[in-house]
């Protein structure tokens, strides 16, 4: 199996586990990949995902250089073929593309060695990130005479400022996970050994809080994330109200005044 999918205390582990590649994702492993998460955002029992790579040498280096060469079929004729049609075609990328699986429930990276090219995409559209201390980050595409094709040239300039973003890409040049928290690219580092607990502790934290809200949260910050400040502000009080009669808001209040730690039911 490559991909490993558990769920404990609202929290979905969505773990590649192809040690032999250093987690690099073949198409099996992308459509393993992407069916765990689809479970996890289906699942009501889930309110936050992390996803990690296993053991300690690697979080994901990509894709699998070896299993995607080029295809005989024509880009053009597949670039307009469907999400799956267009990745057995060899537009594999898009399958490496979170965002079209529409998941709102907040998504936390545990980077456990080499975050490198589609592995650092994947890391990108996670909510949040934080890393082991031997982490390595990089997007070395340039090199191989390619270039980041998912995400990466847009999301790491959002996620670092554009000089460093641009020498990464440039240079094809790696860092290392004290560079990367001084950056803002991962938020915590700690050692290898505490980087999943460290990982399902601040998971914890977020399940604890309204499901909802949470999610809520996401939508909004990805929605009015690249809008004029007045559409921003219109859609967060369109989303404010949506959430100002649920079940769980009322919770919250009341446990608020009565002391006592509210049970969210996420609705």
């Amino acid at each position: 199996m490559t991909i490993h999918y558990s769920v404990s205390d609202h929290v979905a582990i969505v773990s590649l586990d192809r040690p032999e590649a250093l987690n690099a994702l073949d198409l099996d492993s992308l459509k393993a990949l992407r069916a765990a998460l689809a479970e996890a955002r289906d699942d009501d029992d889930v309110r936050v995902i992390v996803l990690t790579g296993s053991g300690h040498k690697s979080f994901c280096v990509g894709a699998d250089l070896k299993n995607t060469q080029p295809p005989a079929t024509n880009f053009g004729s597949s670039f307009v073929r469907s999400i799956d049609r267009a990745a057995a075609e060899g537009i594999y990328v898009r399958l490496m593309d979170l965002g079209s699986l529409r998941i709102f429930k907040p998504i936390i990276g545990a980077i456990n060695g080499y975050c490198l090219g589609g592995g650092l995409e994947l890391a990108l559209q996670c909510d949040l990130r934080i890393a082991s201390s031997h982490a390595v980050f990089g997007l070395p595409e340039a090199v191989v005479a390619s270039i980041p094709a998912v995400c990466g040239i847009q999301a790491l300039q959002k996620a670092v400022p554009s000089a460093i973003a641009m020498k990464m890409l440039l240079t094809g040049c790696k860092i290392d996970a004290a560079y990367a928290e001084r950056v803002g690219l991962v938020s915590d580092v700690v050692e290898p050994a505490a980087l999943m607990d460290t990982a399902r502790e601040l998971a914890g934290t977020i399940a604890a809080n309204g499901p909802l809200a949470v999610q809520m949260i996401k939508k909004v910050a990805e929605t009015s994330s690249n809008v004029p400040l007045a559409q921003a502000l219109e859609f967060t009080e369109l989303a404010w109200g949506a959430m100002r009669d649920s079940e769980d808001r009322v919770e919250g209040r009341k446990a608020f005044a009565e002391k006592r730690q509210p049970q969210f039911k996420g609705r």
